[in-house]
């Protein structure tokens, strides 16, 4: 399937809504050379380089009338895309990507081009890494909340409610046993969910290198609620790397400090609200047919303070 002038949906985004997708998916993924080129011309953007894609869209680097670089970002309308419009819209640059403009109808993005080809995972010194994530992220978390977005509250309930099925999939005792600690931490937690801008997704991979700043967030999945929710996907960044070097527990506890430092946060809050976090990646795990948590997901859990 190709798009006008040249462009090519990649075969794994084609993959993803064709093999994966419903109706809908399957719909949208064939009208997207139709849209790509309507969006091309509305915006006067000149194609410049080639394409990528992410999971669920392609991105199209193109030229403004005013000769700035910007990115073409076309994603199919959901829940999780008009979230991210109504943060990019609230942070407004600070600490992230620039959104430029969007199309309300398709959910399409006009974002300020970065550099995909350097994240901070090319930065090797890890305290500096993450003393640098820390930094974006206390940014981002200074930013008061719009409305319009999911709150933590109704999050931590859903996944409370599945726990008891949950459970009965998993084939080891241990792993029923760390999932129902994990959910008695979550219980503790639920009623002060709290009131941030939260990132949801912010690791090496998704901290790129840009002109306007060294570097600046991209991809956000906005919810409201406690930063310590948002520790995870930082702890666990280059996590295939850490389990090679066998020296994953020592990084994770130091990553744990300086983020929680950096951030100002009650330590044994954030352990509860990072085990909320495995509890809830380790319940999609099991809706995918996983009958184990993860290795990583358990040494993350055993690296967290406990008092």
């Amino acid at each position: 399937m190709g798009l006008p002038e040249g462009i090519k949906v990649p075969d794994a985004l084609l993959a993803s809504y064709t093999r994966h997708g419903g109706e809908e998916e399957r719909a949208w993924i064939a009208r997207l050379p139709v849209l790509a080129a309507e969006l091309l011309d509305r915006w006067e953007l000149e194609r410049e380089g080639g394409i990528a894609s992410g999971e669920a869209s392609l991105v199209v680097p193109v030229r403004r009338t005013d000769d700035t670089r910007a990115a073409l970002k076309l994603q199919m309308p959901r829940e999780e895309t008009t979230a991210a419009l109504i943060g990019l819209r609230a942070w407004n640059g600070d600490g992230i990507v620039r959104l430029l403009d969007h199309d309300p109808e398709s959910s399409a993005m006009l974002l300020e081009r970065l550099d995909p080809s350097r994240t901070l995972a090319s930065v090797e010194d890890d305290d500096l890494a993450m003393g640098t994530l820390g930094a974006i992220m206390g940014r981002l978390h200074s930013v008061p909340a719009p409305e319009g977005l999911r709150g933590l509250g109704d999050v931590a309930r859903d996944m409370l409610a599945s726990v008891p099925a949950a459970a009965t999939a998993l084939t080891d005792p241990a792993d029923r046993r760390r999932l129902r600690d994990w959910a008695s931490a979550v219980t503790e937690l639920v009623g002060e969910p709290g009131d941030r801008m939260l990132h949801w997704d912010l690791h090496y991979g998704n901290v790129l290198a840009a002109e306007r700043e060294p570097w600046l967030a991209i991809d956000p999945e906005p919810l409201i609620g406690d930063p310590g929710f948002d520790l995870w996907p930082a702890l666990d960044t280059g996590w295939k790397k850490l389990h090679a070097a066998g020296n994953a527990t020592r990084v994770l506890q130091r990553r744990f400090d300086l983020l929680t430092e950096a951030l100002g946060l009650d330590r044994l809050r954030a352990a509860g609200w990072t085990l909320a976090r495995l509890l809830q990646n380790t319940l999609w795990d099991i809706e995918d047919g996983r009958t184990t948590i993860g290795v990583s997901q358990t040494i993350v859990a055993e690296a967290l303070p406990r008092h």
